[in-house]
């Protein structure tokens, strides 16, 4: 009799708290090798979790910094050359 209830409390309690057990250990760890390698560098996950330091005040960007800024400004300047002379031509 005593042998029976050992293996009906083996078959419903133990080997459920067993896989319980090991399925959330297997969950956190995966959670802790993730947190490590990718999630602590993510932005808004530090944000979230509150990680994230003072932040550095944005420089102003300058109007003319880069090939597109002086390609726009050289046509603006065209464009202001052609109404001066179609101005002081007629």
């Amino acid at each position: 009799m005593a042998e029976t209830a050992w293996e009906l409390a083996e078959l419903f309690v133990l080997r459920p708290v067993l896989a319980i057990f090991f399925a959330l250990s297997f969950i956190l760890l995966s959670w802790y090798v993730a947190w490590r390698t990718v999630l602590a560098h993510v932005p808004l996950v530090q944000e979230v979790a509150g990680l994230r330091r003072n932040k550095k005040p944005a420089k102003p960007k300058p109007p003319n910094r880069g090939r597109i800024g002086r390609f726009y400004q050289s046509q603006a300047q065209a464009q202001a050359q052609r109404n001066s002379k179609s101005e002081g031509g007629s």
